[in-house]
């Protein structure tokens, strides 16, 4: 059976694993928000950056891509992204359901937020996100990179996230 990965963040851009196949896909009862606390990769335990996450929201749902992992690479995948995402435990590994663009329903690997977390900061106003991403850097670079790459793949991939592409925006207006 095929193992698949729900990208909706750096995943995108930066799997870390070898794909065999990517499909636009969509997971229903779930956002895409800047709601976690980012204190290893993207900021630091004193100056916390912001990573996205997925929040569960019954009424939302979340696009992105669908990641196919090469056959006979699972096991490894499966290690490397526990080893990525687990860092802080502030994620949660799941199986999903996800729909694919071509019409296929697949369960995948997805990694959500732990809301009662310490990292978790759902809510936050968008300009105070922007401020925090503006200025946060971490073990993997600036805050900045992390919202440019994500912003740009899904705009390359015809994805459209209005709070991304605000961010985007401000945070270019903000390190200019």
């Amino acid at each position: 059976m095929a193992m698949w990965v729900f990208g909706y963040g750096s995943l995108l851009w930066n799997p870390g694993f070898t794909v065999a196949e990517s499909v636009i896909a969509t997971l229903p009862g779930y956002a895409r928000s800047f709601c976690m606390r980012s204190i290893h990769h993207r900021g630091t335990e004193d100056h916390p950056g912001l990573v996205l996450a997925l929040d569960e929201h019954v009424e939302s749902a979340c696009e992105g891509m669908a990641l196919r992992v090469a056959d006979g690479a699972e096991a490894d995948t499966l290690e490397y992204l526990r080893e990525r995402e687990l860092i802080s435990s502030a994620y949660v590994e799941k199986n999903l359901t996800i729909h694919l663009a071509d019409g296929r329903d697949v369960t995948a690997l997805v990694y959500v937020i732990d809301e009662g977390h310490a990292q978790y900061c759902g809510g936050l106003p968008l300009e105070e996100q922007a401020q925090i991403i503006a200025n946060a850097v971490g073990g993997r670079g600036p805050n900045t990179e992390y919202l440019y790459n994500t912003a740009t793949h899904l705009a390359e991939v015809g994805l459209h996230d209005p709070a991304l592409e605000w961010l985007h925006d401000r945070v270019k207006t903000l390190t200019t």
